[in-house]
């Protein structure tokens, strides 16, 4: 068995053959600063390799389920050396993240329990079945801190809903609650906040119980779909990401977003 206790961001209890993995930055709303990006990116694989696990729960901690990037880090990044070699480093890391993803052999149940923004958004949608709360708040927000959905909401909002209410979605960055998003196919089901959880573990223990590699196989031949869609989307789509994060139109919405007030973009 994986030693989880070395994460400091992500919280791993298993029980009855399925692992509970909870986002846990609750003060930030479990927003992903390098540190919690990185475990996000190894969780995966030391799940896939437990062979005490046959199905895994992803919820968050807290009011949220993922506000997506830190943007207060973001805006104190801006400009430096730091900011420069995060935009160096951040496109393999969210390739990683997401192809580990769809390499777990284990069903990914999420419990979106709160608020799933940006990279929050993508990490929820990649789940194998979605259970969110009916008054979750979801949206890819990148354009509203000036940035390309690069890290994967390009890809599966698409496959989800469509070309063309995907591209309003994500040039927009539209809010929608999570009993919309059921009834347009985003998640799987819209239930009463208090019941995400329960829903969500009553699905991860029917497939922890159920054949074990019907159910792996079954999933990993769908994968293989959303795989052409990676490799044909996502590269371009964080390299455009990067560009923007060099944009004065980013940096005043960075600003903006810590300054609490609407910002000003200038098309720079």
């Amino acid at each position: 068995m994986p030693d989880y206790s070395r994460y400091q961001f992500v919280k791993v209890e298993a029980a009855n053959k399925v692992a509970t993995v909870t986002l846990n930055r609750p003060e930030a709303m479990n927003a992903t600063n390098p540190q919690m990006h990185g475990e996000l990116e190894q969780i995966w694989v030391d799940l896939a390799e437990d062979a005490a696990v046959n199905a895994i729960l992803l919820t968050g901690a807290g009011r949220a389920f993922s506000a997506g990037g830190d943007v207060k880090a973001m805006a104190a990044r801006y400009g430096t050396e730091e900011g420069k070699q995060r935009t160096l480093t951040l496109p393999s890391g969210a390739r990683r993240l997401i192809q580990n993803m769809l390499d777990v052999g284990q069903p990914i149940i999420g419990a979106i329990n709160g608020d799933a923004m940006g990279l929050g958004a993508t990490i929820a949608l990649f789940c194998d079945v979605i259970v969110a709360s009916e008054t979750a708040r979801i949206a890819d927000t990148h354009v509203k801190v000036g940035i390309v959905a690069g890290d994967g909401g390009a890809v599966i909002w698409p496959l989800l809903i469509g070309p063309a209410r995907a591209k309003e979605f994500l040039m927009r960055g539209k809010i929608i609650n999570g009993a919309e998003a059921a009834q347009m196919g985003l998640v799987n089901y819209a239930v009463p906040a208090d019941a995400v959880l329960p829903k969500a573990r009553e699905i991860a223990q029917e497939l922890a119980d159920g054949a074990t590699w019907a159910i792996r196989w079954s999933k990993l031949s769908v994968n293989k779909w959303l795989k052409d869609q990676v490799n044909l989307i996502l590269d371009a789509s964080l390299a455009y990401e990067m560009l923007t994060f060099h944009t004065d139109d980013h940096r005043e919405a960075a600003r903006a977003f810590v300054d609490k007030c609407p910002p000003k973009f200038g098309g720079r």
